[in-house]
């Protein structure tokens, strides 16, 4: 950070106070740079119905923070800079309210919008007393003695300002786009004949770049969102997120069933990935599928069964655990292979293949990338979650007797942000 330096005598000029300004503003802006980035951020602002409840909303003290020019204009005797750019905060202190008009006729809604702008502005109008070098026991009024007043305060804050939508058939009004250097922060839906404006008539606008995390709630390393995914569901993005860790598990394969005197192999495991996905827009859905550790064999004849694909999108996947071509339920001696491979990842892997039963032990099951391999047992032992390939099943002490497989361990997918 800059400083001035002065020195006792010395003639003071309006540019020693100006530039302590705007040293402390550049320091403060590279500060909140290196915390929060470029990418406008959105603090506080939060909006309420009102206490009692009416036809209005208000909105909370907050903040808006963006990347910005030095100073478009000039800053008293100091020219402009408008090629040099730091990040500037524009606070509001205070709550403000904005009344909301229901439609007019009946079966219709209306959405409007709160948006919010960042704003510099210079202010504070004075007419400032100068020095009279004819006479200074009289000082001139203004510049030149013109009595004209001057900005004396360059201030940034918050600007809000409420947008209507078009009255539709309820369910088919449109939520209005933000203007031209405004940011979206909140929807507000109404209906014909509406009253008062409950919070389920508010809702935070997926993009809008809302602080979601103050630092006392972040733990160095540790993810601030944290998503697994056991079953196949939807990753929505939060709010203020562009980007998101992944790592995905394939399903482990099962084992067959035992038969007198065969011992059967173990199951293949899944393989896995782990991406850095970038470039992702808050409120965007994204299909999330978990691959299902494959069914175990029974003595019965049902036959074991391979692990099934998981995907984060289109964008990383890892496949299930196979079965060995040459094992059936008759033959069920060999250890399942291939296992399952990553695709897409920025690390992929590929889990271990099963071993084959020998003897009258099962073969072991394989083992996930990311976790151990499961020991055989009489029956089948079910694969280590996420991913593992099942154990074999053994033939019993005599090795005469047939004992089922068991299932593959499931897939796995788990979001960070």
């Amino acid at each position: 950070m800059d400083r001035n330096i002065v020195y006792p005598g010395s003639i003071p000029l309006d540019t020693d106070l100006l530039t302590i300004n705007l040293n402390t503003m550049t320091a403060l802006g590279a500060l909140i740079q290196a915390t929060l980035g470029t990418s406008t951020v959105v603090d506080g602002l939060n909006c309420q119905p009102t206490s009692p409840p009416s036809m209005s909303v208000v909105v909370g003290a907050g903040s808006i923070t963006q990347i910005s020019p030095v100073d478009a204009l000039a800053y008293g005797s100091i020219g402009a800079n408008s090629l040099a750019q730091t990040v500037k905060m524009g606070i509001s202190l205070g709550s403000c309210s904005f009344p909301i008009v229901a439609p007019v006729s009946a079966g219709q809604s209306i959405s409007y919008i709160i948006e919010g702008a960042f704003q510099e502005t210079d202010s504070d109008p004075l007419v400032l007393p100068y020095y009279n070098a004819s006479n200074p026991a009289q000082s001139f009024s203004g510049p030149a003695n013109s009595g004209a007043a001057q900005n004396t305060s360059r201030i940034q804050r918050v600007q809000l300002q409420v947008k209507a939508g078009q009255p539709a058939n309820t369910g088919a009004q449109v939520t209005p786009a933000a203007d031209n250097g405004w940011i979206g922060l909140y929807q507000i839906s109404v209906a014909y004949g509406q009253t008062q404006i409950t919070a389920a008539n508010i809702q935070v606008i997926p993009t809008a770049p809302f602080l979601n995390w103050k630092l006392p709630a972040l733990r160095p390393g540790v993810a601030s969102g944290v998503m697994s995914f056991v079953s196949n569901g939807v990753f929505s993005v939060p709010p203020g997120v562009t980007q998101v860790e992944v790592e995905v598990w394939g399903g482990g394969s099962g084992s067959y069933a035992s038969v007198p005197g065969l011992a059967s192999g173990g199951g293949s495991a899944g393989g896995y990935a782990k991406r850095l996905v970038t470039g992702l827009v808050p409120g965007q859905a994204i299909a999330v599928t978990v691959g299902t550790g494959g069914v175990g064999g029974t003595t019965s004849g049902v036959a074991a069964g391979p692990g099934g694909t998981s995907s984060f999108g289109q964008i990383v996947s890892a496949t299930g655990g196979s079965l060995n071509y040459l094992a059936t339920s008759l033959a069920p001696e060999n250890g399942a292979t291939p296992a399952g491979i990553g695709i897409g990842g920025d690390v992929n892997f590929t889990g271990s293949a099963g071993l084959a039963g020998m003897l009258n032990q099962g073969g072991m099951g394989g083992a996930a990338p990311i976790g151990g391999g499961q020991n055989s047992g009489t029956s089948g032992n079910t694969g280590n979650f996420p991913g593992g390939g099942a154990a074999g099943a053994g033939t019993g002490a005599g090795g005469n007797t047939a004992f089922d497989g068991a299932a593959g361990g499931g897939g796995l997918v788990v979001v960070r942000w």
